[in-house]
């Protein structure tokens, strides 16, 4: 049996990053930590770049992350498609 885990840190908010899941009272979606911590950031560098969140938030962006993985990732790739598109003017 799976169990998705209550994150305390992140939240939905219809309006806010197009209804993205965001770390809770701010606009920055989960997706962005995810996508330094793919860069090769660690949890406390990806918080001198983002010194307005905690380590508690981003530690729960993770969790939250391997939780709802595959929308986290198609999320991610249609946000890539959609500016490389932009930015070729394709």
């Amino acid at each position: 049996m799976t169990t998705k885990t209550k994150h305390a840190y992140i939240e939905t908010v219809q309006g806010v990053q197009g209804g993205r899941p965001v770390i809770k009272g701010t606009r920055t979606p989960v997706r962005s930590i995810i996508i330094y911590h793919r860069m090769g950031s660690t949890p406390e560098e990806i918080q001198i770049k983002l010194p307005h969140l905690n380590l508690a938030q981003i530690y729960d962006a993770f969790s939250y992350y391997y939780d709802y993985k595959d929308e986290i990732d198609r999320d991610i790739d249609v946000d890539s498609e959609e500016k490389i598109k932009q930015e070729f003017g394709l």
